[in-house]
């Protein structure tokens, strides 16, 4: 497992994540998932404005809008990345992807726009799969959850079609 100043290992990774869910379970008695503190907060926000109207709806009623264990793991997340990015010497000051900017030019304001409307759809269809790609992909398909495999194949589908639609790969 020789690190050559690139990506890191998907062995040592894998095992880190393993390790992590293993300890997660053991510690909190949580899986590991993101898309429902995305939710949580999202009430948070919709308090702001409509308290009311947040607390009416039926979701809110059985998952409370507050800020958890989940909302660090997503902190960690994002920590990690740069961390792996850093440690690996990929970090650029490049806002537009070069094989988006062959494909649909250069602009910041269409490639932020995509990347939000991904996105929103991207968390919709999480919150619609009862979970993420994190919460289905590593800590269902580690309990040998017959739903999470069919959302984790369901995933890998949409992102080749995805690709394929877009770039043509």
């Amino acid at each position: 497992m020789e690190h050559d100043g690139g990506a890191w290992s998907p062995y040592l990774v894998g095992t880190l994540i393993g390790v992590l869910s293993m300890a997660t379970f053991y510690f909190s008695n949580q899986p590991i998932g993101a898309s429902t503190s995305f939710a949580r907060i999202a009430g948070l926000i919709g308090n702001l404005f409509s308290k009311g109207h947040t607390e009416s709806l039926k979701f809110f009623q059985e998952t409370k809008p507050q800020i958890e264990w989940g909302v660090m793991l997503m902190a960690g997340i994002i920590l990690g990345a740069f961390l792996a990015a850093y440690t690996g010497g990929e970090i650029t000051a490049q806002w537009i992807p070069t094989l988006w900017e062959e494909h649909f030019g250069s602009s910041r304001a269409l490639r932020l726009g995509v990347a939000f409307i991904g996105g929103t759809v991207m968390a919709f269809g999480a919150r619609l799969a009862g979970g993420c790609t994190s919460g289905h992909g590593i800590s269902g398909a580690l309990q040998l959850s017959v739903g999470s495999w069919i959302a984790l194949m369901c995933f890998f589908a949409g992102g080749v079609v995805t690709a394929k639609l877009m770039f043509s790969i």
